[in-house]
């Protein structure tokens, strides 16, 4: 699967975007080692604090499904004429992915005619992850 492919894939999760708040329509799709790709869209909760975003909701069912590890790519979509990043608590989830499989995948950042591709590792430098919690 192509970055384009992936991209469009995450513009498809948005489509089932549950945002009547913001009204930010946010979808997520990560591209796993393998090819397989899993979407996540944001859900949005009247008690704010409740919601999903995108790229958590994908890691999750990425997660239920059993894969532990081989993220290779993640595109991140949403109604912004620029590219738009994962917030923190979302980069945060991708990275405990990665790091499960030791790699450090490219987020492709898409906005409505511009794609910028930043490395998780510059997203969260110094990221605190499951080797942190390893003990000799």
């Amino acid at each position: 699967m192509s970055d384009d492919d992936l991209i469009a894939a995450a513009r498809g999760a948005a489509r089932h975007s549950y945002s009547p708040y913001s009204r930010f329509a946010v979808g997520a799709a990560l591209r796993f080692a393998d090819g397989s790709v899993v979407t996540g869209t944001n859900i949005e909760n009247a008690s704010y604090g409740l919601a999903l975003c995108a790229e958590t909701v994908a890691a999750a069912k990425a997660m239920d499904a059993g894969r532990r590890g081989g993220l290779v790519a993640a595109a991140v979509t949403g109604p912004a004429d620029v590219p738009i990043t994962p917030c923190g608590r979302c980069r945060q989830v991708l990275n405990e992915l990665a790091q499960l499989g030791g790699t450090d995948p490219d987020i492709l950042c898409v906005g409505a005619d511009t794609v910028k591709q930043i490395k998780l590792s510059v997203l969260l430098p110094a990221a605190f992850g499951p080797a942190s919690l390893m003990q000799d």
